[in-house]
C-alpha cells in the first residue's frame, strides 16, 4: 500500500468521527420524550403562576407553554408543557436578560442564565430557578444550541392573570 493510502485512510476516519461528534445527526432523528409532574410542596397551597409565554420558532420548529410557578415554600420553577422543538447536540435553556429572545444576537448580547441541558425535546418539564434570578431582568426563555451558538426558539415572559391580581 501506498504511504500517503496509509496515512490518509486514518486522517479520514478521525475526521469522519469528528464530524459525527460535531452534528450528532442520530440526534435529529431520535426525539427524547419528557412527562415532569407540575410542581408542589406537599401540605402546602398549589403552585400559583407568576409569568408566562408560548414559545414561538425561530430556527427549529418549537412550540408549547413556558410557565414560571411559585410553589408554596417559596422555590420558582420554569415549567414547559405541551413543548417540543427540534433535536439537536447541546441544547440547553437559558433564562434571557431581555424581553424577548428574537435571535441569536439578542440572547448573546443580553446575557442569559443558563438552566442546563434541555431534558427532551418534547413532553412536561420543570427547571428549578435560583433565588437570586431577578424575574424584572431576565424576560425571556431560549432553547439554545450551544455547540452552533444558535437559538432554536424562545418565550416572551409576561405577568400571568393570577400574579397581576395579587
Amino acid at each position: 500500500m501506498k504511504t500517503w493510502i496509509k496515512i490518509a485512510i486514518p486522517l479520514a476516519a478521525v475526521a469522519l468521527l469528528g464530524a459525527w461528534y460535531a452534528f450528532r445527526p442520530e440526534r435529529l432523528v431520535v426525539n427524547r420524550s419528557v412527562n415532569e409532574a407540575t410542581p408542589s410542596v406537599p401540605g402546602t397551597s398549589s403552585a400559583q403562576p407568576l409569568e408566562s409565554g408560548r414559545f414561538y420558532s425561530i430556527l427549529h420548529p418549537t412550540e408549547g407553554t413556558a410557565t414560571i410557578y411559585q410553589i408554596g415554600d417559596g422555590t420558582r420553577v420554569l415549567r414547559f408543557t405541551g413543548f417540543s422543538t427540534s433535536n439537536g447536540p447541546d441544547v440547553h435553556v437559558y433564562m434571557v436578560a431581555a424581553d424577548d429572545a428574537k435571535d441569536a444576537a439578542t440572547v448573546e448580547k443580553a446575557g442569559f442564565v443558563d438552566l442546563g441541558v434541555i431534558k427532551g425535546n418534547i413532553g412536561d418539564q420543570n427547571y428549578t430557578l435560583g433565588s437570586d434570578l431577578d424575574l424584572t431582568k431576565y424576560r425571556a426563555v431560549s432553547i439554545w444550541c450551544k455547540r452552533f451558538s444558535v437559538n432554536f426558539g424562545a418565550a416572551a415572559l409576561r405577568p400571568t392573570q393570577t400574579s397581576q391580581n395579587q
